[in-house]
């Protein structure tokens, strides 16, 4: 395993990464109620990994050097071609895309990230990737129930009802008619990813993309096969792998997923996946004839084994987490449980070689035992970055995370892995991470470390605290979504913003529809003051007292939600953002002032 990862095995060219970003993404919103400052899967997440991966070119920008093409002022991902490069079919690909590098946006040749706006959208009936992932053989009924509560949802909610049927978690689960859009729209986008990743990992020119960031949501690892939950709808990665198997003959997945949780949806559509692989391969063995392979699927999992899924207890959701199966019956599973540490050196030294490097150890074994490197392999990250230490203290109760730096590291060790095994064929797609600073230091860290070969002089204070501190105020969000206006005081800072305004969308998207208040049947009557018995009783109301903030739990459900429109105050709700206000408990409720006003005589004229 330390072979695999000596910085000296690995090649000093800077790999060529793509960016794809979505905009439909910020259609999936929250209309259950007007007041949506609880909700922590929202749309602003993209606008924070938005500032990340500007600020991660902006500061390679400063270090990489500079080659004998490169031509200042020029951009890595609209210069032109001459010769045989402008016939190769990626080139005319890629000019086919939405590229968002406006005036303000061009990259110098020696930063190889290219961003690219994707306007990509699958149809989930019709698509054959997702129907391999979440059809049923005789009719699509999760699809198409899917379909059907987005279509209704605006009109369940005018009613007053909630847009989630009864049944499914009402916390961490909810639509909009344009989720739908949001949806399609993050499907088709890592399809499109993984299209130019494996057809330009089969070219020989330099500006090949070999492989690529997609910052979508809503997020998809939880997601089953007809199982939505912990905010997920549909599985990004596994209607990735399964478009790479039907469309690009990819027969091998690697899937590595370093979310704060348990990805309890993609190991079990693995598992459904392997299991079928695995029987045609026996009846094969017993005279069947050969059709096309099957596909295998290995996948790893870091995560807290105390939060969502998990956190209730369940004996089947903890033993699916815990799972370590490597060839029998066709599995290839791995799972590494998340451990407090009280220094980072405690985690470099100790956790992350000993721990957490296991995963790409066991992916090794599952390549190395189903016939070596080879033409037929694809890796995967599932991306979350709700393990940071700057996440909400709420999603970290347990006091399960990493550094910002991990996801660095982890992602030059999972670069480090596809190009031994898969061409460097490399698609990280973004799962969890709630907080701001999370997503901003987590998305500035991993994208360095995706094009970081040890040659460009990476300094790892770049996404420190004060540094992202003076991010967050270069970056601002004032009134419409852009960035304050005020002068950076630094390059770096500059060019930051210079480069966010290009590629971030989250100010021009309208806002969603605001819930229709239901008639009232209420008359006006004369007023009286309370009695003191009814006086206590108000105030012990949860009606009427303040709302308390709960914890940030996923998964857990909302009770009483038919005909309700707002959870019950006091109630913990999944998507709460506890750093967003509320009175706090014991807070005493502050009396307006009575004011009298006085008529007096008119005056003289």
């Amino acid at each position: 395993m330390n072979n695999l990862l000596n910085p000296a095995d690995t090649p000093r060219t800077i790999p060529r990464t793509a960016v794809f970003l979505q905009k439909a993404c910020l259609q999936h919103r929250y209309i259950r109620t007007r007041d949506n400052s609880h909700i922590v899967e929202r749309p602003e997440r993209l606008r924070a990994v938005n500032v990340g991966l500007s600020a991660a070119v902006a500061r390679l920008e400063e270090v990489a050097p500079m080659t004998s093409s490169s031509t200042p002022g020029k951009s890595a991902s609209t210069r032109t071609h001459t010769g045989d490069e402008d016939a190769d079919e990626l080139t005319r690909a890629l000019g086919k895309l939405q590229l968002s590098m406006g005036p303000q946006a061009d990259l110098p040749t020696r930063v190889p990230v290219t961003f690219v706006q994707s306007g990509a959208s699958v149809d989930l009936l019709n698509n054959p990737a997702v129907k391999f992932v979440h059809g049923d053989i005789e009719r699509d009924v999760y699809l198409e129930t899917l379909l059907a509560w987005a279509k209704d949802s605006q009109d369940k909610v005018n009613k007053g009802e909630s847009e989630i049927p009864e049944g499914y978690s009402q916390g961490d689960l909810y639509l909009s008619p344009g989720s739908l859009d949001a949806i399609q729209g993050a499907l088709g986008t890592v399809c499109e990813a993984v299209d130019a990743v494996v057809q330009g990992s089969a070219q020989s020119v330099a500006s090949s993309i070999t492989q690529a960031f997609v910052a979508i949501r809503p997020p998809g690892h939880h997601c089953g096969e007809d199982t939505p939950s912990g905010f997920c709808f549909v599985n990004n990665v596994a209607v990735g792998a399964a478009h790479a198997h039907l469309r690009h003959n990819i027969n091998r997945v690697v899937i590595f997923d370093i979310d704060l949780h348990h990805g309890n949806g993609t190991q079990a559509i693995a598992w459904g996946i392997n299991e079928e692989t695995y029987r045609k391969q026996l009846e094969v063995e017993h005279g069947a004839p050969a059709g096309k392979p099957g596909l295998h699927i290995y996948y790893g999992s870091i995560h807290d084994i105390l939060s969502y899924p998990c956190e209730d207890g369940k004996p089947e959701l903890i033993q699916a987490a815990s799972v370590s199966i490597h060839g029998p019956h066709g599995q290839h599973i791995e799972n590494v449980h998340l451990q407090p540490y009280t220094s980072e050196q405690e985690f470099w030294d100790k956790l992350y070689p000993r721990q957490y490097l296991r995963l790409l150890a066991k992916a090794g074994e599952f390549i190395e035992r189903t016939g070596g490197p080879a033409d037929d392999t694809l890796v995967f990250i599932s991306c979350g970055f709700d393990a940071n230490e700057h996440e909400y203290a709420s999603m970290s109760r347990h006091q399960r995370k990493v550094p910002a730096s991990f996801y660095h590291r982890f992602a030059q060790d999972a670069r480090a892995f596809a190009e031994k095994y898969a061409k460097g064929r490399l698609i990280s797609v973004l799962e969890g991470g709630y907080s701001d600073r999370a997503l901003t230091s987590g998305a500035m860290a991993h994208l360095i470390g995706l094009v970081d070969t040890g040659a460009i002089g990476v300094d790892q204070t770049w996404w420190s605290l004060p540094n992202l501190t003076a991010l967050e105020a270069a970056t601002k969000k004032r009134r419409g979504g852009r960035p304050s206006q005020t002068a950076p005081p630094e390059p770096w800072l500059a060019r930051t913003t210079e480069l966010f305004n290009s590629i971030d969308s989250s100010h021009i998207v309208p806002a969603a529809p605001r819930a229709t208040v239901p008639p009232s049947s209420r008359t006006l009557r004369e007023r009286k003051p309370p009695s003191s018995a009814s006086a206590t009783s108000a105030k012990a109301s949860p009606a009427t007292s303040p709302g308390k903030k709960g914890e940030t739990k996923k998964g857990s459900q909302a009770k009483n939600v038919q005909g309700s429109t707002a959870p019950t105050s006091g109630s913990e709700s999944d998507l709460t953002d506890v750093t967003s206000g509320g009175t706090s408990e014991g807070e005493a409720t502050k009396k307006l002032p009575r004011v009298i006003l006085k008529l007096g005589p008119a005056p003289n004229t």
